[in-house]
């Protein structure tokens, strides 16, 4: 049997004049995800559908697994290719009618037609694909309304192709299409849930951790990094920036009130983070930051915040409740990295009783009391970066 990868386009089919664009990041992005896949691979786009076809070495199920992860593609099936000819569409119907139907116990055919010069409406090729499958399977029952797999007769301008269901996508946009973000990078659940969410409306993503050593050690670090790889599966290349906030977290707690360490803390990383996003060229900031998740994301905590930033902040997950937020997390694989017991930054000198409705006046007069550019630009001397994907 040879197997064919068909990759049917989503929300990019309804792009206007610059559709094309899409499409050639689109298949880039694709080709980007097989480079290290094992055979070689062959691409004919036509009709918003992207068909791949392996070499007869190539790991098509590796394959498989990995487009299912390129933001942009709507469905992924696994499929044979035909001739658009009733008694070649029969025949691979014929030979390839287990591989269809799994252990599914009831089946329905659907045909589409795009090639409206066939000869064979999709009523007729419908009914005689039905029979050919009974024919040779004659335990199953054709069930129209609730079947347990469909099988798909596509007639295309060049040819035809047979495929069971498709799985799932990862929807979205293509990576690259839509700039590029700078994400702020922890080791919770949060963040790394942010960063897919803007990927998948066609971002590229870098990211920054800021670290406090010795007070965050090697393993904290190495579980940001297994984050950000894991968020590679889906961006493609990510450089991880790490920053030292050691100098600014101490000086914060020798000369600022307790209460306002949180949000004092988080301009300085939002600072940072601007100009190292500005310098690489990213077009704004992301962060996994949920309202009134916890004091830092009050919204005047969150205005507070915005007011040192240089870029748009983004915050997809800010209407996320904390279970919405681990399911997504769960989905793309980083819940289980996000919860071994490494503290971040964030965590390590946390107040008491922080502020949840911090006043400006108030926020400007405790940094009027330290050089915060000069703090600022030690702390980015100690910007490192890797790159990985």
């Amino acid at each position: 049997m040879k197997e064919v990868l068909l990759l049917k386009y989503g929300e990019i089919v309804l792009k206007g004049l610059n559709r094309g664009y899409f499409n050639s990041v689109l298949e880039s992005r694709v080709k980007r995800a097989l480079k290290n896949v094992q055979g070689e691979f062959y691409y004919d786009y036509a009709q918003s559908t992207l068909c791949i076809t392996p070499s007869d070495d190539a790991d098509i199920d590796a394959a498989y697994e990995r487009v299912k992860k390129v933001f942009g593609v709507a469905t992924v099936c696994r499929g044979i290719a035909c001739e658009k000819d009733m008694d070649d569409i029969q025949s691979k119907l014929a030979e390839n009618v287990d591989f269809l139907l799994g252990n599914a116990k009831t089946f329905k055919c659907d045909a589409k037609r795009s090639d409206k010069k066939f000869p064979l409406k999709s009523p007729e090729i419908c009914a005689i694909c039905g029979g050919t499958v009974l024919e040779n399977r004659p335990d199953m029952k054709v069930d129209v309304i609730n079947p347990e797999r469909v099988i798909t007769i596509e007639i295309r301008d060049r040819q035809a192709f047979i495929h069971g269901n498709g799985e799932k996508g990862a929807g979205g946009v293509p990576v690259g299409s839509s700039g590029r973000a700078m994400l702020m990078l922890s080791g919770g659940i949060d963040s790394p849930v942010a960063g897919h969410m803007i990927a998948r409306r066609g971002a590229a993503i870098d990211a920054v951790y800021f670290e406090t050593p010795p007070y965050t050690g090697e393993a904290a670090a190495m579980k940001v990094q297994t984050l950000a790889e894991k968020l590679t599966e889906y961006c493609g290349e990510i450089y991880l920036h790490s920053v030292s906030l050691t100098e600014i977290q101490e000086t914060l707690v020798s000369t600022c009130k307790e209460r306002l360490f949180t949000l004092l803390l988080r301009r300085f990383m939002v600072r940072c983070a601007s100009k190292i996003a500005k310098k690489y060229g990213a077009g704004c900031l992301i962060t996994g930051e949920s309202l009134a998740q916890v004091a830092s994301q009050t919204m005047l905590a969150l205005g507070v915040t915005d007011a040192v930033s240089e870029l748009p902040i983004l915050r997809p997950c800010i209407g996320l409740d904390k279970e919405e937020i681990v399911v997504r997390a769960r989905e793309i694989g980083t819940f289980e990295t996000s919860i071994l017991p490494y503290e971040d930054c964030c965590t390590v000198f946390t107040p008491k009783h922080p502020d949840t409705r911090p006043d400006m006046a108030e926020i400007l007069e405790e940094e009027a009391k330290l050089d915060v550019d000069a703090l600022v630009e030690r702390a980015l001397a100690t910007d490192r970066f890797i790159k990985l994907g």
